[in-house]
């Protein structure tokens, strides 16, 4: 009564050796990669240029609509979503508005506004963008710290 190794016949004198590559492990990494790319890219997409936003309750700023961002910076310069456009060039600006709507369905434009910016920059921006196209508008605020 000798050993025998399982899956080996009697004939044989050392049992063969199988390589086979395990994915599993590969597969893994690449799926947690992927989670943390589009965890990455959620939070990258609202990065953009620092201003000094007006303080609103978190009722009112807890939703985040998707549509062109326009910047106010305290200067009179604006932006169309990462697009710089000179103080006071109304032309351009509605140029690169209705550039920015030819790319995407939403008619929303979010107003985006350092405190130190003009209440009439605001008003001559807005009518502008429904010049351009605009239907809707929203405007960017932060949190307020609760006391």
């Amino acid at each position: 009564m000798g050993l025998k190794a399982i899956g080996s016949s009697d004939t044989e004198a050392s049992p063969e050796i199988m390589a086979e590559i395990n994915i599993t492990p590969l597969t893994d990494i690449f799926l947690v990669l992927l989670i943390i790319f589009m965890v990455t890219s959620s939070v990258m997409t609202q990065t953009g240029v620092e201003v000094n936003l007006p303080a609103a309750s978190q009722a009112t700023s807890t939703s985040q609509p998707d549509g062109i961002i326009v910047t106010l910076l305290p200067g009179g310069a604006l932006r169309v979503n990462q697009a710089q456009i000179a103080a006071g060039n109304m032309g351009e600006f509605e140029g690169a508005l209705k550039s920015a709507f030819s790319k995407t369905q939403s008619r929303l434009v979010i107003l985006e506004g350092d405190r130190q910016s003009y209440l009439g920059s605001a008003i001559e921006v807005m009518d502008t963008a429904r010049r351009a196209g605009a239907d809707r508008f929203a405007i960017a605020t932060t949190l307020t710290e609760k006391k």
